[in-house]
């Protein structure tokens, strides 16, 4: 039977001869089979690349757009303290943090309503409870309450320690084994922030030091869980849902707190209470994780050791504090510091690249 009566026919299969090639196509195809063989899976049409979770990338474009994403979330992050300041000149410390938590979790619900972002599964949900738990609640918390004590310089102690601690939980909870060369670099920034803190702030210790200690451990701990989860999941839903978790405690502790402390609005107040809520809560954490998926806990958090520096500019030019000649000799440490951390990171990807690869028949 032919193909064009079959095709017509009532029956309801079609046989359909395969077109007939000449010698010199099927010479042109045995060739490019041949080729394809002998380069592997590598020289396969992209089409038929296999998709899955994004590993984190060092040395090409996605990592380096996730450093200028993290390095994005770094500087919204060090705008936190002097916002806070501004933030307690209208509220309390409780109802700030409380305010911020349930404005922070409207936008971020409605972001995810409006996008129709499915639940989480089942087994990512006590990551994001960790996530909400250290850098929604506790961090916020705890340093609200070292600052009504402590100046924003002495409170950058805290982040000038938070890159080692974050890389330290990373490595434990994610498995990532930093070079020799990245573990120096990193003591070595962090020495540097800590001397340099410690000396503008007088080397006197405040009262707040033990909420600064707590908001360290715990910020550590969230950043590492948030950026284990923004391997799976986006990093603003990691953050949205987090948030969304942390909801119904947020509105239980405004409703408490807000009767019980004294409410002056201003200028100073309001910006801070926005920007605490919506620029280093969510907009600020979602490049944060999005980032850190990118290119790994450990080398996204030594991105932070320029957080304190940072946040001594925003010091200066929105409260007014004295920024001392030693800043810039600081700041010039700290980046070879980042720059040495980031050249570890990438020569260790390009390492194990190597070894997972197999070498290619000549």
């Amino acid at each position: 039977m032919r193909a064009q009566d079959s095709a017509t026919a009532s029956s309801p299969i079609a046989v359909v001869e395969p077109p007939a090639t000449s010698p010199t196509a099927s010479a042109a195809s045995r060739t490019e089979a041949s080729a394809a063989a002998a380069h592997g899976p590598a020289a396969a049409s992209p089409a038929h690349q296999p998709t899955g979770a994004a590993s984190p990338a060092t040395g090409s474009a996605p990592g380096r757009s996730g450093t200028a994403l993290a390095g994005l979330g770094v500087v919204a992050f060090s705008l936190t303290f002097p916002a806070t300041a501004w933030g307690l000149e209208s509220f309390g410390p409780w109802s700030l943090v409380a305010l911020r938590s349930v404005l922070a979790a409207l936008v971020a619900g409605g972001v995810l309503l409006v996008a129709r972002v499915p639940l989480p599964a089942r087994r990512h949900w006590a990551g994001l409870a960790v996530v909400g738990g250290g850098v929604v609640v506790g961090f916020p918390l705890l340093t609200t309450l070292a600052l009504q004590t402590s100046t924003t310089s002495h409170a950058a102690v805290v982040v000038g320690l938070l890159p080692l601690t974050t890389a330290v939980l990373g490595s434990l909870r994610t498995g990532e084994r930093p070079s020799r060369l990245f573990w120096g670099a990193a003591l070595a920034g962090a020495a540097v922030v800590i001397v340099f803190t410690v000396r503008e702030s007088g080397g006197a210790l405040a009262a707040g030091d033990l909420y600064l200690f707590g908001a360290l451990l715990v910020c550590a701990a969230g950043y590492t869980e948030g950026g284990r989860l923004a391997r799976v999941m986006p990093g603003w839903q990691v953050i949205g849902w987090a948030l969304v978790l942390c909801l119904p405690l947020a509105v239980a502790g405004s409703l408490v707190a807000l009767p019980l402390e004294p409410v002056r609005l201003t200028a100073h107040g309001v910006v801070g209470l926005v920007w605490v809520a919506a620029g280093s809560t969510f907009l600020g954490l979602y490049v944060w994780y999005r980032g850190m998926a990118a290119i790994g806990v450990a080398r996204a958090s030594q991105l932070q050791l320029a957080q304190p520096l940072l946040t001594l500019v925003w010091s200066f030019l929105l409260l007014g504090e004295e920024i001392s000649a030693a800043a810039p000799v600081a700041a010039v440490a700290v980046l070879v510091c980042i720059a040495a951390t980031q050249r570890a990171g990438r020569r260790a990807a390009r390492t194990s690249r190597a070894v997972r690869t197999p070498a290619r028949r000549p």
